[in-house]
């Protein structure tokens, strides 16, 4: 994994854009310190920010305790646990999940049970709004051009697999104000990957990340290697999911894949043109 600093980041000028979108400090405020710091997160969970680099992940999207955020597809509430007490004073914090009436009975059920975790922890999630992944025109819950940040953490490569990608990434859109930041976390694909090797393998190149996002109308404010691992070769018999924390082989090699670490990944900053 390599360190953040002025090799690890490539910033784009972006003359007449908020200062926002410019921002390309990897330091973490105080209060987010005091977050990451915090009884509340668990050991487990602890132990993968050497991997997911929380506090310089979120300084470098331009994170604020007075912003209004959302973060798009929660999962386990990772992120969620850390964006809640931070934003909770002064800031807004939408929860963007699988919508509550959809087909699907796992995302009904998954929805269901983020919005129990949310409730049996009112001291982190009183404040936060349990929203809707958006769709080309936005989120319901979340007013057209409100929100300062939208945030995604490995999602990329499962709205690759299910052709959603650039409906949410015109949503995303929708909900920024001009100047507005896009920050995207993802598994890293070699150059070249095709869009099938991209959805069966979890992994997604940055020129299609790149791509997609101009599509909708972001521009690329800079990019970060903060979430890097050189070890990872990305070439596993099940894809991302080889690697920890999932061990989709369960005990095969599991030595050699916990030795690589979690994947390789790129760190994205993208603007709504002012």
């Amino acid at each position: 994994m390599l360190a953040a600093g002025p090799a690890a980041l490539l910033a784009v000028g972006l003359p007449g854009c908020a200062s926002l979108g410019g921002s390309a400090s990897t330091e973490p405020d105080a209060a987010l310190r005091a977050v990451l710091a915090a009884p509340h997160r668990s050991e487990a969970n602890r132990a993968r920010d050497v991997w997911r680099n929380p506090g310089p992940t979120l300084a470098f999207f331009g994170i604020r305790p007075t912003l209004t955020v959302v973060e798009l597809s929660p999962g386990g509430a990772w992120y969620s646990e850390i964006l809640a007490p931070y934003l909770r004073t002064s800031g807004k914090l939408y929860l963007a999940h699988f919508p509550a009436d959809s087909a699907n009975a796992n995302m009904r059920r998954s929805r269901a049970n983020f919005a129990e975790r949310m409730a049996k922890a009112p001291e982190l999630y009183d404040k936060a709004v349990l929203a809707t992944l958006p769709t080309a025109t936005g989120a319901p819950e979340v007013p057209a051009g409100s929100a300062d940040l939208v945030l995604t953490f490995r999602n990329v490569h499962n709205w690759v697999s299910d052709k959603s990608l650039d409906d949410k990434l015109r949503g995303c859109f929708a909900m920024l104000k001009p100047g507005g930041v896009l920050g995207v976390v993802d598994h890293r694909a070699n150059p070249g990957t095709t869009l099938e090797a991209m959805a069966k393998s979890g992994y997604v190149t940055e020129a299609f990340m790149e791509e997609r996002a101009r599509a909708a109308g972001f521009v690329l404010a800079a990019k970060s290697e903060i979430n890097a691992n050189p070890k990872d070769t990305k070439d596993h018999p099940n894809g991302v999911w080889t690697l920890p924390p999932t061990f989709a082989r369960k005990e095969v090699e599991r030595e050699r894949y916990a030795a690589i670490g979690e994947s390789d990944r790129f760190t994205h900053r993208y603007v709504k043109p002012a």
